[in-house]
């Protein structure tokens, strides 16, 4: 579970970058969180992975408290959600399969857990025949599924997709969204924020929006208007 209760952020230059968000995200739910550029949508990515902490209010992910959580247990934090990012982050002289494999090192996996989860992890997303190819050699989108395999490769219980469609083009996004619903469907949960109305429409999910720090809609029925629209549930 995902809570965030009565949220405020306020940065140091003054600017309040989210104002009383509340909202919570279930397990094994899929959801997408949009709105205009400055609504406040990566300050609360950066409030999920404990980057920042609110200003007042609570942000709470399964049992972590990111307001009051010690610097030293931010990592354990961050084992349970795995980040896609818009611009891959892939290590460019590491192979597809190093790059899943350097992830599980960091934490400690053993080898042989390594040698049998990666292989397992390429083929969920479809890339498992790239593996010994360089980033360079890939494709935006086989680049972008080798991100969604590091993601996933500590078996998080959320994936957190920050604008990760922004490098694909329309028909490499739609099987990107379709790959993290089959992964949703696995049970894990998906949080997607994005500006891309139409892969938001095209998903018939739950949406959040933001606009200027508030929450001003949240329904589902994948529906992402334009506007400002009172705050409501469906």
């Amino acid at each position: 579970m995902i809570n965030f209760q009565e949220v405020c952020k306020t940065y140091e230059n003054g600017v309040r970058a989210l104002k009383n968000v509340s909202f919570s995200v279930a397990d094994g739910e899929f959801v997408f969180i949009v709105g205009p550029s400055g609504s406040g949508k990566s300050t609360l990515v950066k409030l999920l992975c404990a980057e920042l902490t609110p200003t007042s209010g609570s942000v709470t992910v399964g049992e972590f408290d990111v307001g009051s959580l010690p610097r030293r247990h931010v990592p354990y934090l961050r084992r349970e959600i795995g980040v896609v990012f818009q611009d891959f982050r892939l290590i460019a002289d590491k192979t597809v399969y190093e790059n899943v494999a350097f992830v599980m090192r960091v934490v400690g996996v053993p080898p042989r857990t390594i040698r049998k989860r990666v292989p397992y992890v390429l083929e969920l997303v479809g890339i498992d025949h790239k593996a010994d190819r360089y980033p360079d050699e890939l494709s935006g989108g086989e680049q972008q599924r080798v991100a969604v395999a590091r993601a996933l490769v500590n078996n998080p219980d959320v994936i957190l997709a920050d604008e990760p469609t922004g490098n694909l083009d329309p028909m490499r996004s739609l099987e990107l969204m379709t790959l993290l619903s089959e992964i949703n469907a696995r049970g894990t949960t998906v949080i997607v924020v994005t500006h891309a109305h139409e892969i938001v429409n095209a998903f018939k999910k739950r949406v959040i929006t933001l606009e200027d720090g508030c929450v001003v809609s949240d329904r589902r029925g994948g529906y992402f208007g334009t506007g400002r629209i009172k705050h409501e549930r469906e």
